[in-house]
């Protein structure tokens, strides 16, 4: 049997096996910012300035006007993790929690029951460009944990485990352990509701960045699961007897030891595994639920409730340019980084 059981090409967003539901990689080259920490007017003409996703001149504006990134929206019955490599990120939800995470930080946020937050991209700097790099993915609740309060949570890059392979012609490959358990190294406790809260299930979330013709091996998980490697920068992969080009996704046995060896530039890799829901799914925008009836109670709860409104006094909330990294959380503890 193969070790790589498919290979498609990257869309947008990236294709994802259950329990994930979705993938979306971000990487913006923005200019210097304003005093507001937004895009000067100037540079947004000819942007479709609200649903501004074609990249135009290295980056887009999203659904922001004036600050990139996601204004207020709701989610319902899965949960996010956002994925920082580069940039800054401003959190605000509508419990009135909030937060910015950085270079290396991860946010772990468990939509439940319901749940209104922004994500905007706060362009710190002024003197010079602002370029952002990100992961969002969506990872299902079961059924039984559809309800469950919402709830976020911070991985700070300090925390996080690195472990470095060097291989024996003394390359180095660098992978970080956002979820599950590498070798012996195992990942920070994720939401308590979520699917990776139980270590039966599996789910690994890991970034990967190896140097020219590093060469690692990627352990062997439960034969259930579902693995998905996502090769999204560098020039060529070798996975187990397979070549595999930039830019593209490929689904891989998941019981097996499988040799990777990179090409001949710096390679970038993210790694979703983890033994799938198999549930039904229905999902429209911002719900996904497990039948179409639920999906029209959400719509119908949100147009009655908002999820609890909006306590902030802007839609594109960004937090003082001086305030370095934070969580202010729900209950009032702030964590400061």
């Amino acid at each position: 049997m193969s070790q790589v059981l498919a290979v498609r090409p990257l869309g947008f967003p990236w294709e994802t096996q259950d329990p994930f539901l979705f993938c979306a990689y971000h990487r913006d080259k923005y200019p210097a910012g304003n005093k507001d920490m937004g895009v000067d007017p100037e540079y947004l003409r000819g942007r479709n300035i609200g649903q501004d996703f074609m990249i135009k001149d290295g980056w887009r504006m999203y659904h922001g006007s004036n600050i990139p990134g996601f204004p207020y929206h709701p989610h319902r019955g899965f949960e996010t993790i956002t994925i920082n490599k580069e940039g800054a990120v401003d959190h605000s939800d509508s419990l009135g929690a909030a937060g910015r995470f950085m270079a290396g930080d991860v946010q772990w946020m468990t939509a439940g029951k319901g749940i209104q937050h922004s994500e905007m991209f706060p362009m710190l700097n002024e003197e010079q460009g602002n370029p952002l790099e990100i992961f969002q993915i969506w990872l299902n609740l079961p059924k039984v944990s559809k309800f469950v309060e919402p709830h976020f949570k911070m991985l700070w890059h300090e925390d996080i485990p690195i472990v470095e392979i060097r291989d024996n012609n003394g390359n180095t490959t660098v992978v970080d352990v956002i979820a599950g358990k590498f070798r012996e190294n195992k990942a920070l406790r994720p939401t308590p509701d979520s699917w990776a809260a139980n270590p039966g299930n599996a789910v690994g979330v890991f970034t990967v960045k190896m140097e020219a013709q590093a060469a690692w091996t990627l352990p062997a998980t439960l034969p259930e699961a579902k693995r998905t490697i996502f090769f999204y920068r560098g020039n060529s992969l070798r996975i187990g007897d397979r070549e595999v080009e930039v830019d593209r996704l490929a689904y891989l046995a998941p019981d097996q030891d499988i040799v990777i060896k990179n090409g001949t530039e710096e390679g970038f890799l993210l790694i979703l595994e983890g033994k799938p829901i198999n549930e039904p799914v229905a999902k429209y925008g911002p719900f996904v639920m497990n039948t179409q009836e639920e999906i029209q109670q959400a719509f119908s709860e949100y147009q009655r409730t908002e999820f609890g409104g909006w306590p902030w006094d802007e839609r594109e909330v960004v937090h003082p340019r001086d305030k370095g990294r934070f969580a202010l959380h729900d209950d009032g503890r702030e964590e400061m980084r």
